[in-house]
């Protein structure tokens, strides 16, 4: 098992421990902004929620509601930037082009039903198709791979389709952007062909010579439910990552996830 896992480009230890030492010694540095006057943002909207931004070049970790940026949640489909990163470097696909079945059953969105590759996957937010490719990982390799990449709790539990949907895992806002920021800039143990991979079907849009990477999430295991929009920004040679989480009781509240996230990269002048 531990050679097939080596010849599928698998983190070796002395790779996870590199990574860890740097991640560490960034976390340690931090400068950390409170901008608590920016709570504002989601009391406009009639929403509670925090907001975090890592400003890469300067190390500087700005956060909105310090309360709660710390406190971890279900992270839903914005998991899925580890999960494609994961299902690439370990070769349970063969390239992007593959075509990976959904499984035939019927599925709360059209749009799911139907076999496609990760990128248009990803696009949809296609759960189908992701818990196709967590049983090829299974729970083993994502265990020790989220604790090597210190991906929130790390906790996989019994359920390898759904740990990201329901539970056992848990990440905060903070840890999301040490995580994001990480993979925009290549400094995750994995290859930069898989990174690049990730960042190319995660593209949301660019203007003005920046571009806004990003994932939405939505958990209803817990109440309230918790929306996510994760994602970064490559504006000129900066990387700023950034992750909103907000109570989310009704599909209605949706497209605030977004909006408030746009607003608040526009009041800290990032995009």
């Amino acid at each position: 098992m531990a050679s097939q896992w080596i010849r599928k480009n698998f983190l070796t230890t002395a790779t996870c421990a590199v990574f860890a030492f740097f991640l560490s010694a960034a976390v340690s540095a931090e400068e950390m902004v409170d901008r608590s006057d920016l709570v504002r943002v989601f009391e406009d909207e009639g929403m509670n929620g925090s907001f975090a931004l890592l400003d890469v070049a300067d190390n500087r970790l700005v956060v909105v509601n310090a309360e709660r940026v710390f406190q971890r949640f279900i992270p839903a489909s914005t998991f899925k930037f580890a999960n494609s990163l994961i299902a690439l470097e370990l070769g349970v696909i063969a390239d992007e082009n593959e075509i990976i079945p959904y499984g035939g059953e019927p599925q709360p969105f059209k749009a799911w039903e139907q076999d496609m590759r990760i990128g248009n996957a990803f696009a949809v937010s296609n759960v189908p198709v992701f818990q196709e490719l967590a049983r090829r990982v299974g729970k083993d390799r994502y265990t020790e791979l989220l604790e090597n990449l210190s991906y929130g709790n790390g906790t996989v539990g019994a359920e390898v389709e759904r740990f990201w949907l329901d539970g056992p895992l848990k990440i905060s806002a903070v840890e999301q952007v040490r995580f994001l920021a990480a993979l925009a800039t290549w400094r995750l143990p994995f290859s930069n062909h898989s990174q690049t991979l990730v960042h190319d079907i995660s593209v949301i849009e660019s203007r003005n010579n920046a571009i806004l990477y990003g994932k939405t999430g939505w958990t209803v295991a817990s109440d309230p439910g918790i929306g996510w929009f994760v994602g970064w920004v490559q504006n000129n040679d900066n990387v700023y990552a950034f992750a909103l989480n907000m109570d989310m009781r009704s599909q209605n509240n949706a497209p605030q996830r977004v909006a408030m996230a746009r607003r608040l990269l526009s009041e800290l002048g990032v995009y």
